[in-house]
């Protein structure tokens, strides 16, 4: 159907409601989508500025969840409750050292099963041509039921891996970047020997020092720790038990460290790296700046397409269309543009997001992410032909028959 098509049928609904009544939504549907594809290279040009910037905003909004859970994944998947570490730790990597006798000050408070220490350390990794790369040395006990974070690959078990002497364990993401290529292999951490005991699986890190797990033991002489520094006691507390009653009674007795239940150790670490350090803000302005340029885009793309329309509309006018007929069509064909456009951009995000998940910086784009982008962008193509409503009511009908 053509544009002078669309705009008959438009005359003909006005001109007989009694006999349509119900039928005035799907007709304004119906020319919104006619007008639309009438000219498909238009249609196709705003698709692609709507999908654009759905994959715009997608990919940023995934990039920071995705630092969002990094920050932290050590803290949220260490299947502790507790947290003791030293007074004022501002991030779970940034820890100083406490003894160890905290842990056993802690055990003997009433309500908590378990504490076992952790030990983390930044560190030198010498590959074989001699280059070196920073890693973060994460050293708990070969029995410990908490702090293991490594998802082993099939076939390897995490606690063979950790009684193995001088042995570590990193993830397969970073083994190219550490110059590693098989199990057995020795290397150099801080002018230290050791040996590759296993392979994780999707462990990453938000900075650029991969994760190294070994033995407790391992990771002080590593580290060129004392036999009695660790970094964190990490708590389990009994089936059953409130957790406030334990952190007073932990803090009364060691009153110079810091106890934190997991959740707001959690958060925490992702506040600071947030909203602290430039690579947070970097991110977040980043994500604000595509929200931005998404909304103009979209506003601009749906804004010329109302302006090729104006002519049509104007004949409309002066056959005595009302003006809410006409705001009906424009903010139905925002939304028919938002949905096919917001469809098109998140399908190409879901893509992306997939074909990178081997990355060591893959963004994240779970259910709730992928809707909400979409909801955003219709409510974008809303807001956008708001705007151009006000061209089709400064409309002068005389025009049309000058």
């Amino acid at each position: 159907m053509s544009s002078a098509d669309s705009v008959g049928l438009l005359t003909k609904s006005f001109q007989r409601p009694q006999a349509v009544p119900r039928g005035h939504s799907s007709l304004t549907l119906l020319i919104a989508w006619r007008n639309l594809v009438h000219d498909r290279v238009r249609f196709a040009v705003t698709l692609v500025g709507i999908a654009f910037s759905t994959v715009l905003m997608g990919i940023q909004l995934g990039m920071l969840l995705n630092f969002m859970h990094t920050t932290s994944t050590i803290v949220d998947q260490a299947g502790a409750d507790l947290w003791v570490a030293v007074q004022g730790v501002r991030s779970v990597d940034l820890a100083t050292p406490i003894e160890e006798r905290r842990r056993f000050q802690s055990l003997a408070v009433d309500g908590i099963a378990k504490a076992e220490p952790m030990l983390l350390h930044f560190g030198s990794w010498k590959r074989s041509n001699g280059v070196r790369e920073l890693v973060l040395v994460i050293g708990v006990e070969p029995n410990a039921e908490m702090g293991l974070l490594p998802s082993m690959t099939p076939g390897q078990n995490v606690h063979d891996a950790l009684s193995t002497p001088d042995g570590v364990i990193i993830d397969r993401l970073y083994a190219q970047k550490l110059g590693v290529t098989s199990i057995g292999q020795i290397v150099e951490i801080n002018n230290h020997r050791a040996r590759v005991a296993g392979f994780t699986e999707g462990i990453r890190t938000f900075t650029q020092a991969p994760y190294v797990f070994t033995s407790l033991r391992n990771a002080r002489l590593l580290s060129d720790l004392g036999d009695k520094d660790i970094t964190y006691v990490l708590i389990k507390l009994l089936e059953g038990q409130a957790p406030e009653p334990v952190i007073r009674a932990l803090s009364t007795r060691m009153p110079d460290v810091d106890v934190l239940p997991t959740d707001e150790f959690s958060h925490r670490s992702r506040s600071y790296w947030l909203f602290t350090t430039g690579a947070g803000i970097t991110l977040i302005s980043s994500s604000l700046l595509a929200l931005l340029v998404g909304v103009v885009i979209v506003a601009q793309t749906l804004y010329a397409s109302t302006l090729d329309r104006l002519p049509e509309y104007a004949v409309v006018r002066a056959m005595g269309g009302p003006r809410s007929y006409l705001y009906k069509i424009v903010i139905k064909q925002a939304v028919i543009g938002g949905v096919l456009g917001g469809l098109t951009g998140i399908s190409v995000v879901l893509l992306l997001a997939y074909l990178s998940r081997n990355s060591s910086s893959p963004p994240q784009v779970p259910l709730w992410l992928a809707s909400g982008i979409g909801v955003i962008t219709i409510l974008m193509c809303i807001s956008a032909s708001l705007v151009s409503l006000n061209k089709v009511t400064a409309i002068d009908p005389v025009k049309v028959f000058r």
